[in-house]
């Protein structure tokens, strides 16, 4: 029987110091990254008047971050107090797979807020009708599978990469494009399924984005009153900053050339966009949206 590999993760630093530091400010983030999704869950769910397909997306968005940060923050933690900073080859499997899950799962939901900000800026006559229950619950379900189809892809992917005895993964948690350049066996497959894979799903989202805001921009910029147009912006700037840090630093770890200058750039990017994003979110949506903050209120006020 032939044993599985054995990976080594390279981390941030050896510098015991620096690990402790990094394990306090890493541990605070998950800290709050928890706090805020799970509040954001609850008050959605607590509060009729969050009750509309927005704040639907918003819950789920909430989920997602709150499950990506749990795959890749506790390990991460473990790891900067351990001298030994291995994952045996079922974990990294499933990390790949939860991974690749909840990211696409991610990108899908970001195209779905933007499009129902389309047609509440574009048609809201319309907004009840298009966006009813079902389709909402559609477009999540369908966020959701293409997640699961891209996390099944790249499992597959990881199973036909053939790997040394104990192999080294200049990161700080298993992502399949590292592993690629690891495998000691024809990655072409694994190429084809990533190439693919990005087209399909990360390129579609995009442009379901860009498509959006290309028809809302005139739209608000069309509204006559200065206070109209104030309301109108004001209902997409959350969205706007949560998709620029996010794909931000995607695009800056998967099209940025490494090299041995660049792998340094390339774990802040990644640790950006797996620690410190799903931290983010639930303050930008909470800190700029006064609905969230009068529900907060109201549900304070009641305890």
């Amino acid at each position: 029987m032939v044993s599985k590999p054995q990976f080594s993760l390279v981390g941030f630093t050896e510098h015991p110091v620096t690990q402790v530091n990094l394990f306090l400010l890493f541990l605070l983030t998950y800290l709050v990254t928890m706090l805020g999704n799970l509040g954001i869950i609850i008050l959605i769910r607590a509060s009729p008047h969050l009750h509309s397909p927005m704040y639907f997306f918003l819950g789920n968005l909430a989920f997602v971050d709150l499950c990506s940060s749990t795959i890749i923050t506790p390990k991460m933690l473990v790891d900067l107090m351990s001298e030994k900073k291995s994952i045996a080859y079922a974990e990294c499997v499933a990390q790949v797979f939860l991974f690749d899950l909840f990211a696409i799962t991610e990108c899908f939901l970001l195209a779905s807020m933007a499009y129902d900000r389309y047609v509440a800026i574009c048609h809201p006559l319309l907004y009840p009708l298009v966006l009813s229950p079902k389709r909402c619950f559609q477009l999540v379900t369908g966020s959701y599978l293409m997640g699961l189809t891209n996390g099944v892809g790249q499992t597959i992917s990881m199973s036909t990469l053939s790997f040394c005895s104990s192999s080294t993964i200049d990161l700080f948690f298993c992502d399949i494009v590292p592993l690629i350049s690891l495998s000691n066996s024809d990655t072409t497959l694994s190429h084809i399924i990533l190439t693919t894979a990005a087209s399909l799903f990360g390129v579609s989202s995009i442009l379901v984005i860009l498509i959006s805001y290309v028809a809302i921009i005139p739209t608000i910029l069309s509204i006559n009153s200065a206070k109209g147009k104030r309301k109108a912006f004001s209902t997409c700037t959350s969205h706007l900053i949560a998709v620029s840090i996010f794909y931000g630093a995607c695009f800056f770890m998967y099209l940025n050339p490494s090299s041995e200058n660049s792998r340094g750039g390339d774990k802040r990017a990644v640790m950006l966009y797996t620690v410190v994003t799903p931290m983010l979110n639930p303050l930008i949506y909470s800190l700029r949206n006064k609905e969230v903050k009068e529900a907060l209120r109201r549900h304070l006020k009641m305890k």
